[in-house]
């Protein structure tokens, strides 16, 4: 039955992605056909009556007829569907509404209908496991094969006033939601799936040490995780747990409970090994480890070539979707290491400049009109009730392929504004990047915050706490000296100056002082993740924050 099942998802699977591929052959004409669909179907809503969709026969038509929304504007829409009013959004009922992955404000109530399934998110969802299943095969071919750290299933999910289950979307049994058999994730029938009766599914620690003890029995030779802060905690949970884990594998147990048979000469060859390398590793664990499945730019672009190596001699990164809770915007097609072409047939994608102020009235730009190096805000209309929504996520085209233009995730839209500087995550990133090639250090993890007062009014000197500056928690690769320490925070200020001219400006007129840089103790920064999650968060949701506005997790990382 294994095989059959992987014959029939293989070939769904690659049928997705052969068929966005021949989509992308005409931009627009796919991009055409995406937006007469939504327009057509949901016509005689009431979203669709007020703003004339009827009337709509084109691109231009739809851009003068509805305004760029954000979630605040379109959000009471949202909240009358939530409440079970029909026809607001979509003529399609909603059958669950989609959590935001946000980590900021109340949880959004993203409406999911079954035609927004069929025709706007299976299609890439399938195809965004192409290249796994294609070239890591054997990863896929087995139940336990993967451990995907993503699936979590919601042992009992909110509703909405309407009783409709409110979750996040790695919660769905899409299976049972929408009947889609084969839609269960690479690793969502692992053994350690379900959780045994004895494990209290609010204690987040527990679960992720059960989940990882019970996959150590297993050849696991995929980890997905989407978001890379999962799998870099990983290596940390390994260190925390090693003696409690090993002797579980010793003892034949799972967390002191009867388990596995027991296996005293892999617990005494799995300590020998982190011995010699000073820490377990996950290549330890699972010497035939073959991929790692998850965002690859962002934060994460400055630690993953090491976390590849900690999980493996050849381990390949393949990078996870653009995408967010209200939709698709990039899949990758072939193996590029960080971007995807855009998902053009689930709905119309649009662009706005990020350097410029996305508003209702922005003019925006289509798919084939992107330019390469080009970065900007992304507004997505689906039929399943979103209508040029600012998705709040920033993109970069990186090349083209055939013409198309790849783009992978730059950052949140979020801006970092103290005085006139208005720094994105992707400038953060990217000046990040500048200062380890300027000076040849390697990094694990960081953030930063504005620090400081400007001055008082009529003042010529700051306030107490000297100039506003950025601060920079940074934990090092290896052992940095103090003059190496200087030299980074130099080349850091430097860097910034160069990818933004508001903050260059800012530093020339004094207005913001130089970059200042503390440096975290090793394990700062999973430590700090370890915490959000024993606090009750989701382990999926705890993400890396290029602007870090928690005070406490500020004075974790600093050890005040």
């Amino acid at each position: 039955m294994e095989a059959e099942l992987f014959a029939a998802y293989r070939d769904r699977v690659l049928a997705e992605r052969d068929g966005l591929r021949k989509a992308l052959g005409d931009l627009r004409a796919a991009q055409d056909g995406a937006l007469r669909h939504l327009l057509s179907a949901n016509a005689d809503t009431e979203f669709g009556r007020r703003h004339g969709f009827a009337g709509c026969r084109n691109v231009d038509d739809f851009r003068a007829a509805v305004p760029i929304a954000d979630y605040e504007a379109l959000g009471p829409w949202m909240e009358a569907a939530a409440a079970g009013r029909p026809n607001v959004l979509s003529a399609d009922p909603p059958v669950v509404f989609f959590k935001s992955s946000g980590s900021t404000g109340d949880s959004k109530r993203i409406p999911v209908t079954r035609e927004f399934m069929r025709t706007s998110f299976f299609p890439p969802y399938y195809a965004a496991w192409a290249n796994i299943v294609e070239h890591h095969p054997e990863a896929v071919r087995r139940p336990d094969a993967t451990l995907n750290l993503k699936h979590d299933p919601a042992p009992a999910a909110d509703a909405t006033r309407s009783g409709h289950p409110h979750l996040g979307a790695s919660q769905v049994d899409f299976g049972r939601a929408f009947g889609e058999r084969l839609s269960a994730e690479p690793g969502s029938r692992a053994p350690w799936s379900t959780l045994p009766s004895f494990v209290d599914p609010a204690d987040h620690p527990r679960r992720e040490y059960v989940r990882l003890r019970t996959a150590m029995a297993h050849d696991v030779r995929c980890v997905i995780g989407i978001n890379p802060a999962v799998v870099a905690a990983l290596l940390h949970q390994l260190v925390q747990w090693w003696p409690r884990l090993v002797k579980d594998v010793y003892d034949g147990t799972v967390d002191g409970r009867p388990g596995p048979a027991p296996d005293p000469e892999r617990a005494r060859l799995l300590d020998r090994l982190a011995e010699r390398t000073g820490a377990p590793l996950p290549a330890h664990v699972w010497p035939r480890m073959e991929v790692l499945f998850c965002w690859t730019t962002g934060l994460a672009s400055l630690y993953l070539p090491r976390l590849r190596e900690a999980f493996g001699f050849g381990v390949s990164a393949l990078p996870a979707p653009a995408a967010a809770s209200e939709g698709f915007v990039a899949v990758a097609l072939d193996r590029h290491p960080t971007a995807g072409s855009p998902a053009i047939t689930g709905g119309l994608l649009e662009f706005v400049d990020a350097d410029e102020e996305l508003s209702p009235g922005s003019d925006t730009l289509l798919c084939d009109e992107l330019a390469t190096g080009g970065e900007y805000h992304v507004v997505l209309s689906h039929v399943g009730g979103l209508y040029r929504y600012a998705l709040g996520d920033v993109v970069r085209v990186v090349d083209r392929a055939g013409g198309v233009p790849r783009l992978e995730y730059a950052g949140r839209r979020t801006l970092s504004d103290a005085a006139g500087e208005r720094l994105r995550e992707g400038h953060v990133v990217s000046a990040l990047h500048g200062a380890t090639r300027a000076t040849g250090l390697e990094i694990r993890n960081a953030t930063c915050r504005v620090t400081g007062h400007p001055p008082r009014p009529g003042a010529p000197e700051p306030g107490a706490d000297g100039p506003q500056r950025y601060a920079f928690a940074v934990e090092p690769f290896g052992r940095w000296s103090h003059e190496e320490t200087e030299a980074f925070a130099r080349a850091l200020d430097s860097a910034l100056g160069g990818r933004s001219d508001g903050y260059r400006a800012a530093r020339a007129s004094a207005r913001l002082g130089a970059v200042v840089l503390h440096r975290v103790a090793p394990g700062g920064f999973a430590a700090d993740w370890q915490a959000r999650v024993a606090r009750g968060t989701r382990p999926a949701q705890v993400k890396d924050r290029v602007f870090q506005n928690d005070d406490a997790a500020w004075r974790r990382l600093l050890g005040t």
